[in-house]
């Protein structure tokens, strides 16, 4: 079981020590205010490094950690240095010089960090594997499609959790962002990983303190889904702000003026996208009969029958909040069917009958 970090309270936080405890030494007492704080940057395959020895010609070398996490020197030839913080490998390395140069003093430099391979599950538009490279003064962050090539997106500054959030396409109308879970792999080799968890609802709703931590390399981000059914000042708050995606898909089809695929915000209610569909035909549609078709997350597609109210309050029972990739089928009214089908019947018929007129006929009666 991995082990737990609590939330941050309103205290201030606790000082670590400089070096950087080890996993094990991990306690609750311990605020998660900043996991980034706890466990400083180990190197892995990918990092390239600058390496000298003060006043010694010849020694200097800038390499790139390779896939079995070794480094090449002058001299001394492969170094391990997986998994060790920048002071750690310098120790290692000043070590090996010390069988050949009396005192050593060894430079260290990163020089061009590896790419950040993230993790992000739950309730996010495109869970998966993300891969941040930071070069320059940007940072180019890519999924991994099963597929193929994901697509490329530029960020300023080191990543964090809001920033991969974001990039995995904001999080689902599902998403309770009262409980945000950072899993981080242990800063010891096979020690367990440690969870920090965020309540960034309280931040949107009430203006509450938390931090936005930066990621390293084989963190994993999880959003939990809403338990129940959430309150419309929630629903809101949660729309306008940067964990939403800008815009969500939903295809509106039947009596509507302007079917098809339309973009609205996060969390729009179901009026909304009607009148983005130019409103109901008042000819032809039933506004008692709207049919809500989604894909659950099982992979099951749900039907809820729905009446049109426009002055329904937001996640009520007839004007819910709508998902990306939500389908709003509206029905054709009585007459409008029965016409239509009658007017199909009679065709052969031609100029002598029409559906309308038959339609008075059978309503008299002999």
């Amino acid at each position: 079981m991995p082990s737990r970090v609590p939330l941050p309270s309103s205290s201030a936080p606790q000082a670590l020590p400089a070096s950087g405890p080890p996993a094990s030494a991990l306690t609750p007492a311990i605020p998660a205010t900043d996991p980034g704080k706890y466990q400083r940057y180990r190197l892995g395959p990918g990092d390239r490094l600058r390496m000298s020895v003060f006043k010694v010609e010849g020694y200097e070398a800038e390499v790139e950690v390779l896939s079995d996490g070794t480094i090449n020197l002058p001299r001394l030839g492969s170094v391990p240095v997986w998994g060790l913080s920048l002071d750690e490998a310098r120790s290692r390395i000043t070590s090996g010089y010390s069988r050949y140069l009396r005192r050593p003093l060894v430079y260290i430099d990163l020089i061009a960090p590896r790419p950040v391979r993230v993790t992000l599950v739950g309730e996010v538009q495109k869970p998966g594997f993300y891969s941040l490279d930071q070069r320059n003064s940007g940072a180019n962050l890519q999924s991994a499609g099963v597929g193929g090539e994901g697509t490329l997106i530029q960020s300023s500054g080191w990543p964090t959790l809001v920033d991969a959030v974001q990039r995995a396409g904001g999080i689902t109308a599902r998403a309770d962002l009262s409980d945000i879970v950072l899993v981080r792999p242990s800063a010891v080799p096979g020690g367990p990983p440690v969870e920090f968890r965020f309540d960034y609802l309280s931040v949107i709703m009430e203006g509450g303190r938390t931090v936005n931590p930066l990621l390293v390399d084989g963190d994993m981000i999880r959003v939990a889904q809403a338990q129940g059914t959430q309150a419309n000042e929630v629903l809101i708050k949660t729309a306008a702000s940067n964990f939403a995606p800008d815009t969500i898909g939903v295809t509106v089809v039947g009596e509507v003026n302007s079917p098809g695929l339309k973009q609205l915000r996060s969390n729009s209610p179901l009026v909304a996208a009607v009148m983005a569909s130019g409103d109901l035909n008042q000819l032809r549609a039933d506004a008692n009969f709207i049919r809500l078709l989604r894909m659950e997350p099982n992979g099951t597609i749900s039907s809820t029958r729905l009446r049109f109210e426009p002055a329904a309050p937001l996640g009520s029972a007839n004007n819910p909040a709508l998902q990306n990739g939500d389908m709003i089928v509206v029905a054709r009214n009585g007459w409008t069917s029965f016409s239509q089908r009658l007017g199909q019947a009679v065709e052969p018929i031609g100029p002598l009958l029409n559906a309308a007129s038959l339609y008075n006929i059978i309503r008299r009666g002999p």
